[in-house]
């Protein structure tokens, strides 16, 4: 297949932090799942997440009996202390018959490859790939069929990369937004000494304070405060991108501002320009938040796969999808850049 050249498939790729999510995901119309092991080699290393073997095989028989696809995130790197832990997550993963594992570490891909020839790899957004000639270079070395692109691109240059490589494109379509190029951040790891490339959690649930003072509900990451909210506001989790700092004595959201990227109405483009996939983010959120996002995705593709010309988001869609987003509120992300 030529640069440029991409299959018609849009797949629609859901969240799965435990097993009814998986199951949420599947019954509400996911083309694929996407989950990790219940350790660190996976970027949502929480407690009460994630999947043992034996939920793993429950999943995979779930989502196969319906003609559904299982894609397992190895997605963190690992260290030179701990590297059969991660060769070994790779040979669970082939073992159990995923269809593809999502990686991020050269090391892990070659090992991947050299071990288990069959099984197919996906470069994670986690490997910060943000032009083609990276995701080439993966392509070619080690066999990668598919790239998750960081949030970070515009839609004109989502469809260069497309334009140049043979490697599927996998898009994030909704959910949390990381104002960083994923792979790259390092405000967690230094404020906690915890690195989430590294062992899978940004702001890691020890490091985690609420308390109740006379000012507020304050929020605090490692002793460092975060956030301080009113007795009428919500607490959110604390991670430093989405603190409200006091800069030049005035206090705001310094860096970014909790919202949700929403892409609904860029469909038409996305499907035109050859997008491979749309994933969705949220493997920490619960399963009513998978199914509600799912079905609403679900019945915005297949709209505009029937009559992409005149598709537009449906009211009614943006309203649920706001309910589940951070702040009730969302944004376009990087992909819309009008001044460019």
């Amino acid at each position: 297949m030529a640069p440029g050249s991409h299959p018609a498939a849009f797949e629609l790729v859901c969240p799965a932090g435990s097993l009814p999510a998986l199951k949420a995901a599947v019954d509400h119309g996911a083309d694929c799942v996407y989950l990790g092991f219940r350790d660190d080699t996976n970027a949502r290393n929480f407690n009460g997440l994630n999947f043992d073997d034996a939920a793993l095989a429950a999943g995979i028989r779930y989502a196969r009996d319906r003609g559904r696809k299982v894609l397992l995130a190895l997605n963190t790197y690992p260290q030179a202390d701990n590297w059969p832990r991660w060769t070994k997550a790779i040979d669970r993963a082939a073992g159990a018959g995923v269809d593809a594992v999502i990686l991020a570490d050269p090391g892990l891909m070659a090992y991947a490859r050299r071990a288990h020839p069959e099984l197919r790899l996906h470069l994670s957004v986690q490997g910060s790939a943000t032009s083609y000639e990276a995701i080439n270079f993966y392509r070619e070395r080690f066999g990668i069929s598919r790239a998750v692109l960081p949030r970070v691109l515009s839609l004109a240059q989502v469809e260069q990369v497309i334009a140049h490589t043979e490697a599927e494109i996998e898009l994030f379509g909704f959910g949390g937004l990381c104002v960083m190029v994923e792979g790259r951040c390092s405000l967690s790891a230094y404020a906690t000494g915890t690195s989430p490339n590294c062992n899978g959690a940004c702001s890691p649930a020890k490091s985690v304070r609420w308390e109740k003072t006379a000012a507020g509900m304050e929020t605090r990451l490692n002793g460092i405060l975060i956030d301080r909210y009113a007795d009428d506001e919500r607490a959110g989790y604390p991670t430093l991108c989405k603190g409200r700092f006091e800069v030049s004595d005035e206090t705001y959201y310094a860096i970014e501002e909790p919202t949700s990227l929403n892409t609904l109405e860029f469909l038409p483009q996305m499907m035109a320009m050859g997008v491979a996939a749309i994933k969705i983010e949220g493997r920490q959120r619960s399963p009513a938040y998978v199914a509600q996002v799912t079905q609403v995705w679900r019945e915005a593709i297949d709209a505009c796969r029937r009559d992409p010309a005149h598709f537009a988001p449906q009211p009614g869609w943006m309203a649920q999808l706001n309910k589940v987003s951070e702040g009730q509120s969302h944004t376009l992300g990087a992909y819309y850049r009008p001044w460019k």
